[in-house]
């Protein structure tokens, strides 16, 4: 198993994903990971690696680095040596299993499809993530890749996530929510109705509406929504959880017996930190692409990305992106017509 990495992605790029696939070989000695980005500043954090693992962690130079202010669609032409477009490429030629990047994701999702294009039978590809749950975590779809999906997309990311989520994590008899602003069918917007009814006649396993107050109750497992709607949704769990977080730490220790009573509820506050703690699942993928692109948060930590690894070497493994194409063959998905 070999999987490109992008060395320069990230917040804080060679110095954590280097030490990433280092502790991803740790688990995988049998595979590499090519580290593809500026060969002397990769060189430089090789240094901090036992040598013995040095032939598991190649070098592919690729100068230029694509920056997060930098506008998605110009960068990728222009930058044809950045990390991003290399190791794309490498996974388009066969020379690599699967490329993970903790860099731009505008760019990356804009660069897979021009380097890897689409599966066979796929509309548009999307990306999702991962939200906490009473029931454990919940992954919701679409999550920004598209703002103006129509309701044959939208039943494609549920047949795509839906493959992800069983395949890789193992996880049965999932059952997949449409978000709306009501439960019963008549209620949304046309669209919403239109892929209600769609989803019912395709999905066996279709829920039906959620709303927004059932998404952290677990009630599904899979939740599917435009990306205008997931994109706001994750970015206002993001913005919740921090806010929580702040005011418990500016709450605790302001006397002795808040001291007293912030210890007996430590664990519980590190298990609700840890709910909501994307390293877990390292990064996910850009669905739909014809090859494995594994997209991680920018701040991602050095655990973020051995994990984000897995996640490309499980996808690789239970060869996902086939299990896809083959369900929309047989389905007839690709020829839905709906408005």
């Amino acid at each position: 198993m070999r999987i490109a990495l992008d060395a320069l992605g990230g917040d804080h790029g060679p110095h954590v994903t280097v030490e990433g696939a280092y502790q991803y070989l740790q688990l995988h000695p049998e595979d590499t990971v090519i580290l593809v980005g500026c060969r002397d500043k990769i060189k430089e954090e090789l240094k901090k690696i036992p040598q013995s693992f040095h032939d598991n962690l190649p070098i592919v130079h690729a100068p230029e680095n694509i920056l997060m202010s930098e506008s998605p669609t110009e960068a990728i032409k222009k930058k044809k040596n950045s990390s991003m477009i290399v190791g794309l490429q490498l996974n388009k030629d066969g020379e690599a299993n699967g490329f993970v990047s903790a860099g731009s994701t505008g760019a990356q999702m804009a660069g897979s499809l021009l380097v890897l294009g689409r599966i066979s039978g796929v509309k548009r590809p999307a990306i999702g993530v991962f939200l906490p749950s009473e029931r454990g975590m919940v992954f919701l779809i679409d999550a920004g890749a598209n703002v103006d999906s129509k309701p044959v997309h939208l039943l494609q990311f549920a047949i795509m996530s839906n493959i992800f989520v069983s395949q890789v994590f193992e996880r049965d008899s999932l059952k997949i929510g449409l978000l709306s602003n009501g439960e019963e069918s008549s209620k949304g917007n046309e669209t919403t109705i239109s892929t209600n009814k769609l989803l019912q006649e395709k999905l066996p396993n279709f829920y039906g509406n959620i709303e927004g107050s059932d998404i952290f109750s677990g009630k599904t497992d899979i939740i599917v929504c435009d990306g205008f709607v997931g994109n706001i949704m994750l970015k206002m769990v993001e913005s919740v959880m921090g806010v929580i977080l702040s005011k418990i730490r500016r709450n605790i220790g302001k006397n002795l017996a808040k001291n007293f009573g912030a210890m007996l509820v430590k664990p519980a506050f590190h298990a609700l930190k840890e709910s909501f703690n994307y390293e877990q699942y390292g990064g996910v993928p850009l669905l739909g692409v014809n090859g494995i692109s594994i997209i991680c948060h920018g701040k991602s930590s050095a655990i973020a990305i051995k994990n984000a690894l897995r996640v490309a070497r499980d996808m690789n493994d239970k060869d996902v992106n086939r299990h896809i194409e083959k369900k929309l063959k047989i389905e007839e998905i690709a020829d839905v017509e709906a408005s």
